[in-house]
């Protein structure tokens, strides 16, 4: 496999390193997006006390097709994107942070990622906030529900009509990680456009509060 895309780029920070908080969230961004896009979101949240720390996709694209496309389309880069969020998280572990005090937020294209990361990485996480995104793959993926996210904490949302992120396919992650022993939540905003709103901003607040005591 050629080298990995994403890997050589840097991670932004904002807010008190991990080790003082004994907590981290990762930010993932969508595609045409950065982490500044991200450190928005963070803004809005408004929790001082909160360490965030944002990854960079290279072209601002971790992976080429839509998400419910044929895997392969998307191979490497969907790997390289994986690799990219597992040695984030590796690093974090490294300075202290268990799994169970990370939390992954992501919007689009990298709330896909955090969900399918999430998925192949079972286990209980600090949690899970996934602004318009599901789990990667074609229609009609069968995933197994067999292993156990151990009551990770996951807020999911999306518009009843999104343009990039078909509302069924947010239900159908619901249901694979309810299976697999989430919180699972997922609320639903119709005619919203392909953004984050008010709501979900106070809802995501809401799981940080609970999960990281900030």
């Amino acid at each position: 496999m050629s080298e990995n895309i994403h890997l050589h780029l840097p991670t932004h920070a904002s807010g008190p390193a991990p080790e003082v908080v004994d907590s981290a969230v990762i930010l993932i961004h969508g595609r045409t997006q950065s982490p500044a896009d991200m450190f928005v979101i963070a803004g809005r949240i408004n929790l001082p006390g909160v360490s965030y720390t944002a990854i960079e996709a290279a072209g601002k694209s971790w992976y080429p097709d839509k998400f419910m496309a044929p895997l392969e389309n998307n191979q490497p880069f969907l790997d390289f994107a994986l690799e990219r969020l597992e040695s984030q998280v590796v690093q974090l572990e490294e300075r202290g942070i268990p799994r169970s005090r990370i939390v992954l937020l992501g919007f689009s294209q990298g709330a896909c990622l955090a969900c399918e990361y999430v998925y192949r990485h079972p286990q209980r996480w600090g949690g899970l906030i996934a602004f318009t995104g599901g789990l990667v793959g074609p229609e009609g993926t069968a995933w197994d529900r067999s292993r156990t996210l151990d009551g990770t904490p996951v807020h999911l949302s999306n518009g009843d009509f999104d343009p990039w992120v078909p509302l069924q396919r947010t239900k159908e992650t619901l249901e694979v990680f309810q299976a697999m022993g989430a919180e699972a939540e997922l609320h639903v905003y119709p005619g919203r456009d392909h953004q984050v709103n008010d709501e979900e901003v106070d809802l995501g607040r809401a799981l940080l509060q609970r999960a990281l005591n900030p």
